[in-house]
């Protein structure tokens, strides 16, 4: 009687390396499509942050608030018709998109799952960063001495937290992967 053992490190390693192979060729493609190209052409850029500011400004709006989007500018948010809010390029979510998107790409799972999964994400992660917009409007308007800490650290924490938090769901429930071996499977008897 003979047994020989399956590692479970050899599958692992293998799903590492497959996993920063498709990171690896997901960031040159963001590197060569997007820097490269897309950032430089601005169009992109311009949409999202419109489509954010015009969201947290619908927003506000069913909250009872009188928000609008400038017509000079058509990415900065007004409150009681004064600029609340310019939604730049660094914070239209574009490389949080594509952060959340790449990493469940990469990661292991059945391709089924990320193709309704990833667009998931992103519309979450789109509505999260419309509501930032919604509170830092409202933070400019009641309380400005706190929007810058509140930009860049408070709402910064709580966005990545979300998206880490949607990567844990990808990664510990959706993803599908192997199901762990029991002690039975991890011989085989001849």
């Amino acid at each position: 009687m003979t047994s020989a053992t399956v590692t479970p490190a050899a599958s692992g390693n293998r799903l590492l390396i497959r996993f920063f192979i498709v990171a690896t060729v997901l960031y040159l493609a963001w590197f060569f499509g997007y820097e490269q190209w897309l950032a430089h052409d601005g169009r992109l850029d311009a949409l999202l942050c419109r489509q954010i500011a015009q969201g947290a400004a619908a927003v506000l709006r069913v909250f009872g608030f009188h928000a609008s989007v400038s017509t000079e500018h058509a990415s900065l948010l007004l409150l009681n018709n004064n600029p609340a809010v310019v939604v730049g390029p660094p914070c239209n979510g574009l490389v949080l998109y594509t952060l959340f998107g790449g990493f469940v790409a990469a990661f292991p799972g059945p391709w089924l799952r990320k193709l309704w999964y990833i667009p998931a994400g992103i519309a979450g992660i789109w509505l999260l960063n419309v509501l930032r917009v919604v509170a830092l409007a409202l933070n400019h308007e009641y309380a400005p001495g706190s929007m810058d800490f509140n930009h860049h650290y408070t709402f910064t924490f709580v966005v990545y937290a979300f998206i880490f938090g949607l990567w844990m769901l990808w990664a510990k429930k959706l993803a599908g992967g192997p199901r762990a071996a029991s002690p039975a499977d991890a011989s085989i008897h001849a």
